[in-house]
């Protein structure tokens, strides 16, 4: 009865009533053919930009902070041309460390390591690990643990562990 039900029954989609569309719906183009972009080659367009000059590709935080800038934050003047790369080049972009060499960076490092190294080794020569024995009790604490069937504490002359 109930395998008869299942091969009889209607689609799911036939059960829910269908939503008809609106026919006269919102559509997008992309619109592309409002600019004619030049068609240059890579000759008369090494950087395959659209004929954009770009100005030298110097970050802002190496231009003179005492200057006279238009916008002394960015360090840039009025009507100056951005590079395309300016979220790279820009005042906000990571700042390039220039503070050491690589070189003398290494050398700084590798003796902060060996100063490390050098001041574990005089605390391990000049302070030994302490010895650690198990204190002692008179008489093993029999009475103080429960009596003679306690497990009882070292007692003088116990083999040591």
């Amino acid at each position: 009865m109930l395998s008869r039900r299942i091969v009889t029954a209607r689609p799911l989609r036939a059960a829910v009533p269908v939503v008809q569309r609106a026919l006269l719906g919102q559509q997008r183009f992309a619109q592309t053919n409002s600019y004619d972009y030049p068609s240059l080659t890579e000759k008369e367009d090494p950087g395959m930009n659209g004929g954009y000059d770009n100005p030298p590709p110097i970050m802002r935080q190496f231009r003179d902070p005492h200057a006279d800038w238009w916008d002394k934050q960015e360090r840039r003047n009025y009507g100056e041309p951005v590079h395309e790369d300016n979220d790279i080049l820009g005042m906000f972009s990571p700042e390039e460390y220039t503070h050491f060499k690589p070189g003398w960076g290494a050398i700084l490092l590798g003796t902060f390591v060996a100063g490390v190294f050098t001041l574990c080794g005089v605390v391990s020569i000049y302070y030994p690990d302490k010895p650690s024995y198990p204190k002692e009790y008179e008489g093993g604490l029999e009475k103080e643990l429960g009596g003679p069937s306690a497990v009882r504490a070292r007692t003088t002359g116990d083999a040591h562990p």
